[in-house]
């Protein structure tokens, strides 16, 4: 009966599979409908107003004859005009629209002068104009429509007086909008070409491409959206196909991870200086290569996928330990902690070291001394922190431990035995034996003796140690003291347990700063220095912790997170606020390089120099010179920046905070000569126009803030207000000639679009053409920024991919001559500076194309 029923059931499963994907495709079908039929209630809420109004035989006012028809708009049809200008003037009243639909995601034109009489308000805050409308409320500016057909006399231009100049600026920019959203229509507009429409369910995203080329339709969670083609593509045929000829080569990296981690700075036999922040390690050179302070130059490593979180440096000065955080890949899958082990000289990875062994991230590392560094030990972030040792030739683990719940700062081997290691952290100070690592991996046995404060006061963390040329151990604490501990024999009555001989005791302490101590060094003479957190103090010990010299870092530097010696006399000092600094105890110390402390967004290069300018949630606004990888300039803003645009002239910058303020400053004198506030919420773009006139403020509001800004950017006062949006701005930019704005909002309402498969419309946070308009950057979600041709209007189009931030990236510029692309990370609080390689151009590797993510449609507009 099996074997009978076995063939009568193919058949009807092959059907009942049939049946259920004609019923997913009528699904998707009808979710087209639906966003169809809701796009055309939409178009006919919009117009439905304006036809009423055509057939009330409300007259026609005139229009000015010095504002003609722009190519493809008959000649008798003007665009409506809702402006502003002063309460005492007026503007003739305006006739109604006309001509085919708007398209609902068409870019708003900029339009000034007096508030017109207005009609019923219509969706998306638009308004019919008519001689009978109650008037609108004034300072308005809303997106235009493109006007039906009807003989429209002109107004007279002799009448308009100098007053009245600017708002036919802006009456002949809507002009020329109209001859856009004519450009780019509907299918009305075309005779029977219909657009190519491919179904997709409410999450796709599909595209319908206009058969002319002018426009591209896409659809995102069910809604329609068009988008444009640049002017000047006649067809798709016409745009490139594949990756950019152009790469990216990293060329400097601003910052240093000092506000929460250790372990993290030291000197390679080469002189170099090697730390890290987001996934990158830096190699920095003080003294050699061209083109930083002091003549210094940067070479990267960049194997890790994750942030780095500490380094240990090889005995040999060569080779290089650096262990990553676990993380999440574009995909959601998991990145696991691993340790790499690489060569300084050639930034070749040599070994990989636990890859599925730790847990959440790896905290610390060492490598071993006597012998030849051998081994590695290394702690990882999970809630055991598990010690382990490892064979670092062969990659092979040889013991491992749960450490302690407590957390667990810092890790060495004794320079003296490898069989004994120490591990610092909250309240607590472990001395480990281990014993039987040379034979087969993982029978080695790793025993614990802790240690024992006594009469002294158990200070809540113990975050560095030190060990001493005659086998001592100093470590420094949160009470501020230098405490000595030296080898004693085993007592029965010592808390602990294992097989070890010998512990250690203190027998010696001398309180060194006030507040924690963060680092502990070595110096080649046999001298300790030691960094304080409170007092921010550098001190020189000598033998019995006698005190020799000492030196205090700037306040606005931070405080002393990480020592490291130099040649000579020199020294290398890390600082809770990001900054690295070089000096020595009697001449004081410099910033070699800097950064910010908290998440970035805030970013604008200078119009003709190879400068720019960031801000983020740290409150510092900082002006960054690319030729000299140097900080030009710092100032507290006293609140959080989120973005800021240069003035054409260079000689201001306008600066966007998260309270609805925004600032203008002098470059020079950095001195505020404008403090304005638009609504109280946040400001998410700020830009000038190209020729400087004008000044847009997009808010999370709603709403978009037009100014007139005088010849030199000092000088502004409120021209209107762009309404239309549903949601808060996210970004917007200007046309090339200054006549449109376009912009983009939080509920999907865009003029130009890049998202990548599978995403949901915020995994793009920016988008920057180049001023050659060959390629275009974006930054996205996945700690990525990518470089696609431009224009790219191809669905998964290929682009060059390349990582280094440990965080979301939030904003991308090309410099004034394209020849460098800045990148902030988010929360890594990194800049990096990327030289743009053209083709044929030497460097490194190109990235590997990538489909992923992909750009849909570009914008009508110049980006």
């Amino acid at each position: 009966m099996d074997g009978a029923a076995g063939p009568g059931e193919g058949p009807a499963h092959e059907t009942l599979q049939t049946l259920s994907q004609r019923l997913r495709v009528q699904e998707e079908e009808m979710e087209l409908v639906k966003a169809a039929l809701a796009e055309a209630l939409r178009l006919l809420r919009l117009h439905g107003p304006s036809t009423a109004l055509q057939g009330s035989g409300t007259p026609t006012p005139t229009r000015d004859s010095s504002i003609t028809a722009p190519p493809g708009l008959p000649p008798t049809c003007s665009p409506s005009l809702v402006s502003r200008g002063t309460q005492t003037e007026r503007e003739p009243e305006m006739g109604p629209s006309c001509g085919p639909p708007g398209l609902s995601n068409g870019p708003p034109a900029l339009q000034g002068g007096n508030e017109e009489p207005s009609g019923t308000q219509s969706e998306g805050g638009c308004s019919s104009s008519s001689g009978a409308g109650s008037p609108g409320p004034p300072g308005i500016l809303r997106p235009v429509q493109p006007l039906q057909r009807s003989d429209t006399p002109r107004r007279n231009s002799s009448s308009s007086s100098p007053s009245e100049r600017p708002r036919q600026k802006l009456s002949r920019k809507a002009a020329s909008s109209a001859n856009l959203l004519l450009r780019s229509g509907s299918t009305e507009s075309r005779g029977s070409k219909d657009p190519l429409s491919s179904p997709g369910g409410p999450g796709s995203r599909r595209s319908n491409y206009n058969l002319e080329g002018i426009s591209v339709k896409m659809f995102l969670r069910g809604r329609p959206i068009t988008m444009y083609l640049p002017s000047g593509i006649r067809s798709l045929e016409e745009l490139p196909s594949g990756p950019p000829l152009e790469t990216l080569s990293l060329d400097w990296v601003y910052g240093y991870r000092g506000r929460d981690s250790r372990s993290n700075l030291f000197v390679l036999r080469s002189g170099e200086v090697v730390y890290f922040i987001a996934c990158v390690v830096v190699l920095y050179r003080p003294g050699g290569g061209p083109g930083g302070p002091g003549g210094g130059g940067q070479r990267h490593y960049r194997g890790h996928t994750d942030c780095v979180r500490c380094l240990a440096v090889h005995p040999d000065g060569i080779r290089v330990a650096s262990g990553q955080t676990a993380g999440v890949d574009k995909d959601g899958k998991p990145l696991q902690p691993v340790v790499h082990i690489w060569d300084s000289e050639t930034l070749l990875k040599l070994q990989e070291i636990g890859l599925g062994a730790f847990e959440r991230g790896v905290g610390a590392l060492a490598f071993s001394t006597v012998d030849q560094g051998a081994f590695l030990c290394v702690v990882d972030d999970s809630n055991e922190h598990m010690l382990s040792v490892w064979d670092c030739s062969r990659g092979v683990k040889l013991a491992e431990i749960k450490s302690t719940n407590d957390s667990v700062l810092a890790v060495g081997f004794s320079p003296r035995d490898s069989s004994c290691i120490v591990t610092s952290g909250k309240s607590h100070v472990h001395f480990w034996n281990w014993s039987g690592g040379t034979g087969v991996p993982g029978n080695g046995i790793l025993a614990r003796k802790q240690g024992v404060f006594g009469k002294y006061k158990k200070p809540k963390f113990i975050p560095c140690f030190v060990f001493l040329p005659d086998g001592n151990i100093l470590t420094g604490d949160s009470e501020g003291n230098i405490l000595t501990w030296g080898r004693s024999v085993s007592d029965s009555k010592t808390p602990g347990r294992g097989g070890a001989k010998e512990t250690y005791t203190i027998v010696a302490q001398a309180h060194a700063h006030e507040g924690s101590i963060f680092a502990l060094c070595l110096r080649r003479d046999g001298t300790v220095l030691s960094g304080g957190g409170r007092d921010r103090r550098l001190v020189q010990w000598g033998p019995g912790l006698v005190a020799l010299q000492e030196a205090e870092i700037p306040e606005h530097f931070g405080a002393v997170r990480a020592i490291a010696e130099g040649l000579g006399s020199e020294l290398l000092v890390g600082t809770t606020k990001n900054a690295l600094l070089r000096g020595d105890l009697a001449q004081g110390f410099s910033p070699v390089i800097q950064g910010h402390t908290d998440e970035l967004w805030g970013l604008c290069t200078h119009p003709f120099q190879n400068r720019f300018l960031t801000c983020g949630h740290d409150r510092q606004l900082c002006l960054w010179d690319g030729e000299g990888h140097a900080l030009a300039w710092s100032m507290d803003l006293k609140e959080t920046g989120v973005c800021a645009d240069f003035h054409p002239s260079g000689a201001v910058v306008v600066v966007g905070l998260n309270t609805g303020r925004w600032l203008v400053l002098d470059t020079e004198t950095r001195e505020i000569v404008a403090d304005v506030t638009d609504g109280n919420e946040q400001l998410s773009v700020v830009r000038y126009s190209p020729d400087g006139l004008y000044l847009a403020i997009g808010s999370h509001d709603n709403m978009i803030y037009i100014y007139s800004v005088s010849s030199c950017g000092t000088k502004s006062s409120r021209f209107g207000r762009c309404m239309g949006h549903s949601s808060f701005i996210t970004h917007l930019d200007w046309s090339k000639d200054g006549n449109f704005i376009m912009s983009n909002s939080g509920d999907y309402e865009i003029l130009y679009c890049v998202w990548p498969d599978g995403s949901d419309g915020t995994d793009i946070n920016s988008l920057c053409r180049s001023h050659n308009e060959r390629v275009v950057a974006v930054a996205d979600d996945f700690c990525k920024v990518h470089l696609f041709q431009y224009p790219c209007a191809r669905a998964k189009a290929p682009s060059r991919m390349y990582s280094g931030h440990g965080s979301h990236v939030t904003s991308v510029r090309f410099t004034h001559d394209d020849s460098y692309l800045i990148s902030l990370g988010g929360k890594d609080a990194s800049i990096f500076q990327w030289r743009v390689l053209g083709a044929g151009s030497s460097g490194p590797t190109p990235a590997t194309p990538s489909r992923t993510p992909s750009l849909s449609p570009a914008s009508s507009l110049d980006v």
